[in-house]
């Protein structure tokens, strides 16, 4: 019997990657908040460069990254594919998601920092998401898969975030339609809703956050 664990925070998008590719795979696996602000001698140990959650223990061995975790469970553990059959759409795929990880700080510097740099950098790369996702219900097939997973934070942690911080002209349907509507499926899709975390808990948390931190208006 494997045992596997997930070091995490239980509010962070990058660990419910993870957390999503287990259940779609049937893992059973022990999760074990973290404290960044106290970090524990076994995230240090299993993650001694970045220090840095998630991080996945499967029978002992560390593994890192979120991204890097879902492939290696798709490749581990039997159960639905993750990633695409075909070659050519798995390196579509593994494409999105490069983009939405590089791109994707843009969110968190956006609501957390309110740069007008941030700002714009999050509309370039939702009016390129807006385009990609044009007459298509997922990034890559006919089925939700590896990059709809890495886009989890605009899926649904961007909404949370627009309505903690009351800032809700940034994504609106006259701008990114195709985006939207895209989103909207994400949340409203009853396959999904069962790995997503509970909306309420997310905005409730998020709100404190903000409140805690009384972030100062839009700087540059």
């Amino acid at each position: 019997m494997a045992e596997v664990k997930l070091l995490g925070l239980w509010y962070s998008p990058f660990c419910h990657r993870v957390e999503w590719a287990l259940k779609i795979k049937g893992v059973k696996f022990e999760f074990i908040e973290q404290n960044l602000q106290n970090k524990s001698p076994l995230l240090l140990e299993s993650n001694p460069i970045q220090k840095k959650i998630p991080v996945l223990i499967h029978n002992g061995k560390p593994i890192c990254e979120s991204m890097v975790i879902v492939e290696y469970i798709d490749e581990t553990f039997e159960g639905p594919s993750i990633l695409p059959k075909d070659p050519y759409d798995r390196a579509v795929a593994r494409f999105w998601v490069k983009f939405i990880d590089d791109k994707g700080s843009a969110v968190g510097r956006s609501f957390f920092h309110k740069s007008y740099e941030a700002k714009g950098e999050l509309s370039e790369m939702l009016k390129i998401l807006d385009n990609e996702l044009k007459d298509k219900k997922f990034f890559v097939g006919d089925k939700f898969g590896f990059a709809d997973i890495a886009a989890n934070f605009l899926g649904l942690w961007m909404g949370v975030l627009e309505e903690a911080t009351g800032v809700n002209n940034l994504v609106t349907r006259e701008k990114y339609p195709n985006f939207c509507a895209w989103r909207d499926e994400y949340n409203d899709c009853s396959d999904n809703k069962k790995y997503l975390p509970p909306r309420d808990e997310l905005l409730a948390y998020f709100k404190a956050r903000f409140q805690a931190a009384a972030v100062p208006p839009y700087s540059s």
